[in-house]
């Protein structure tokens, strides 16, 4: 009972409303409206693993996660239990609540690192045999369609024959009896077809007269000359409505076979939707995914705002919200909060209570990252006023009464009550520690409503008492002596509601570790009460009280120094955060500035090399068009030496490399050992060395210096004579000159594709003596796969990887033969 008095505290109710609004389906707005707290620490952090889960998948553009088409049909899989038929449309609610569902499934499923998703549609059957027979039978508007049997299309078609025939009938008569009509419109009357005709010309058009106006100048008459055709248009009209029930009946027969099922998949489909508007909601929020920690660890609850607050804020232009900070070391069992009323006070107990709720059902708190706090078992409060004139309360008693419960309440799972020698049960304060219970206390203005003495006292007492048997208890209290149990108790610690003096109001900013100061006579001065009468009051409340309130104003002064100097911290860290970002960007930028020259330059140098290869091609196909002769060849090979040095880069002069001093300590790579250089001979590129007691001569290649340094050699060039250019019986030799005829892209297809398409290639390209396959580079399957083509292929002599410049690994070369 004092749970649900708790939850009416704090006006859970009213933030379940908030939760409901963000539902997409009737199942999932009453699931939030009616939203159970769990029972078990493993429940909540499930619940919160899909709230989680599910607000990743709704920040993924590229997903639409949505519930279109599934509605509540659990009505109708009652009924239809019970061997009632159901109607079309709720037929086809089943269907596309099932294609829903499965379309649900299927996102899950395509989605990695969703575990606790996974494993809860993984039950699920949608019945797609189901779904399909259904829309079949059912169309779009929820009728009965005629290809839902064939008895059903006949009877259809004879009905629409007849029909026909009696507005032909109908039309005649009005053509001739033009006089008589009243309006020239064929209307019905039930299911039969009628004229309406004037009252004085009814013996005109001879039939049955089924209504009359309501001024009695028209007769709806039913012509005898269709009356036939009427009844037997009501014979098809009832075998029509007997097939369509016979159709419904089946397809609710098929539905009660699997309704069990459907049950479950319409829980599920609950649980989704409930998860989704958890995850909504929380994105509302600003909210932070919660961290249950362990009792060892810090409570903190940084920028913490009040949900109702904030809902009130954005939708009917409320206050802005104060949020508040809360950071409780794991030490401390009782936070008694002191300040002026319409401080703060109150609000605070609600958001912590809220904010811990919140987090036990799987939604995400409106703080800042880091959320930590303990999942509390119970969560129990003493709010507000239970005066009752009824039931002969005084406030006092409410608050006593309220009290009795939560101590109750625990009770149940501390040390049991002790007792007298009587056997009768008495309730002492234990001198003995216990194991705290994970639970929250909230207490609001704890022992008022009495003599001040007498509740101070009775506070204090139960604040100890609680210390010893609850987790965390949190407590308002105008008491002074309230203020001094943190410096008695470790236990313990202050709080306070800011209050500001020049413009006599609250700021709604908690203040930790400094107790809340009385403000009664420095508000009563500044409103303009006598100074006399001030002055007397402080000689009654004595020196002490003020010397106290002395030292918390200069305690709350410091305190404003010091956050104004942390303001201005933070303005200087965030212009060297913006210099910074300044100094990236400028070297971003730099750097792209150094990749686009480099591109450039590439771009450039693979346009000179194209030229040349142009060039070079243009002088075979002229070699090979004239005659062969020595002469031309040797013209050739000057016209390819003129464009080589005409287009190729001037060779840089090489840098001096290392060379080996007489006298200097050199290493021997080959032996591993440690020399000294007798003599150097760079010409024959040798070098005399003594180790020890040996010496000898060592190549300038089997020697570094001690840091590792190699002497460049120089390489002998061989005169190679002068070779006539290739001849066209030799393709395989000639340069490779990319074209669109000789070039195929298969980037995205599959080995087998691929395969016919090079064929295709291979046959148009065999003159160029060169094929290029462009088939990227990916997971390196299509390359492999080609490789094996070409391989096996009769007319490839052989294959190689392009060069980096002309697409790497992503390109092959194939060669004719």
């Amino acid at each position: 009972m004092i749970y649900k008095e708790t939850l009416n505290l704090l006006e859970w109710h009213r933030l379940c409303q908030q939760l409901a609004t963000f539902a997409a389906t009737k199942m999932g707005a009453t699931a939030a409206r009616n939203l159970p707290i769990p029972t078990s620490l493993q429940e909540s952090k499930e619940l919160l693993a899909q709230t989680q889960e599910i607000y990743g998948l709704e920040q993924n553009l590229e997903i639409k996660w949505t519930f279109e088409g599934i509605t509540d049909v659990g009505d109708s899989l009652t009924r239809a239990t019970l061997k009632g038929n159901l109607s079309g449309q709720e037929l086809l609610n089943i269907a596309t609540t099932l294609a829903g569902m499965r379309r649900l499934r299927r996102i899950i499923d395509d989605c990695e690192d969703l575990p606790v998703l996974t494993d809860l549609v993984a039950d699920i059957r949608t019945y797609p045999e189901l779904e399909k027979a259904i829309h079949h039978c059912i169309d779009e508007a929820g009728k009965v369609a005629d290809r839902a049997s064939p008895k059903l299309g006949e009877i259809r078609h004879n009905l629409k024959e007849i029909r026909d025939r009696i507005y032909e009938k109908l039309q005649n008569i009005m053509q001739q009896k033009g006089g008589a009509i009243q309006e020239t419109v064929i209307t019905q009357r039930g299911d039969r077809f009628v004229l309406p005709v004037k009252a004085g010309q009814k013996e005109q058009i001879p039939g049955i007269i089924h209504d009359t106006s309501g001024t009695g100048g028209t007769f709806y008459i039913e012509p005898n000359s269709v009356v036939q055709m009427g009844n037997k248009r009501r014979q098809y009209l009832r075998q029509e409505e007997r097939e369509e029930e016979a159709i419904l009946r089946s397809l609710t027969e098929q539905v009660a076979e699997v309704a069990e099922d459907l049950e479950y998949l319409l829980a599920i489909a609950t649980v989704l939707d409930l998860a989704t508007a958890r995850a909504r909601y929380s994105f509302w929020l600003g909210g932070n995914a919660p961290r249950f920690i362990e009792d060892t660890e810090t409570i903190t609850l940084r920028q913490l705002h009040h949900p109702l607050l904030v809902w009130q804020e954005r939708h009917e232009q409320g206050s802005p919200v104060v949020p508040i900070n809360v950071q409780i070391n794991p030490d401390i069992r009782v936070i008694a909060i002191t300040g002026p009323n319409t401080g703060g006070k109150t609000v605070t107990l609600k958001t912590v209570g809220l904010a811990a709720l919140m987090a036990k059902v799987g939604l995400f708190v409106p703080a800042k990252e880091p959320v930590e706090l303990p999942w509390f078992e119970q969560i129990l409060a003493d709010i507000g006023d239970e005066q009752s004139i009824e039931q002969n309360l005084s406030t006092f008693s409410g608050h006593i009464r309220r009290i009795v419960r939560i101590l109750e309440a625990l009770e149940g799972t501390g040390d049991p009550p002790l007792t007298n020698g009587g056997g009768e049960q008495k309730t002492v304060l234990s001198e003995t520690p216990h194991t705290p219970h994970p639970s929250l206390i909230l207490l609001d203005e704890v022992g008022a409503g009495t003599d001040p003495a007498e509740g101070s006292a009775l506070a204090i007492a139960l604040l100890h008492h609680l210390a010893d048997h609850a987790q965390l208890t949190i407590a308002t209290t105008h008491y002074g002596e309230l203020k001094a149990l943190k410096y008695e108790d470790s236990r313990f610690e202050n709080a306070s509601v800011e209050f500001d003096d020049r413009t006599l109001s609250p700021t709604y900013r908690l203040l930790w570790g400094i107790p809340g100061r009385s403000n009664a006579l420095s508000i009563a001065q500044r409103l303009g009460l006598d100074v006399d009468i001030i002055d007397e009051a402080k000689t009654r409340i004595g020196g002490l009280s003020q010397d106290v309130n002395d030292v918390i104003a200069g305690l709350e002064a410091q305190r404003r120094e010091q956050e104004e100097k942390a303001q201005e911290a933070q303005k200087l860290l965030q212009e060297t955060e913006k210099f910074y970002t300044e100094v990236s960007e400028k070297a971003t930028a730099l750097q792209q500035r150094e990749q686009d020259l480099k591109r450039y330059q590439e771009q450039e140098v693979q346009k000179a090399i194209a030229e040349a290869k142009e060039e070079i091609a243009q002088v075979i196909r002229s070699l090979q068009k004239g005659k062969k002769s020595s002469q031309k060849a040797q013209q050739a090979t000057e016209a390819i030496t003129n464009i080589s040095q005409r287009q190729l880069p001037k060779k840089a002069k090489p840098k001096v490399s290392y060379q080996p001093q007489v006298g200097e300590k050199i290493r021997l790579s080959n032996l591993g050992q440690t020399a000294e250089v007798l003599a150097v001979s760079p010409e024959d590129e040798e070098v005399m060395v003594r180790f020890g007691l040996m010496k000898m001569t060592v190549s300038f290649k089997d020697i570094e210096s001690l840091d590792g340094q190699k002497v460049e050699t120089k390489v002998k060039e061989k005169k190679q004579p002068i070779t006539p250019p290739p001849q066209p019986s030799k393709p395989k030799d000639v340069p490779a000159i990319r074209t669109s005829r000789n070039t195929i892209d298969i980037r995205g297809s599959r080995v087998a594709e691929a395969e016919a398409d090079l064929e295709n290639a291979i046959a148009q390209a065999t003159e160029s003596g060169v094929l290029w396959i462009i088939h990227g580079k990916g997971t390196g399957k299509l390359r492999q796969g080609v490789h094996e083509f070409l391989k096996g292929h009769p007319q490839i002599h052989r294959f190689e990887l392009a060069s980096q410049k002309e697409g790497g690994s992503g390109v092959t070369l194939a060669y004719f033969k």
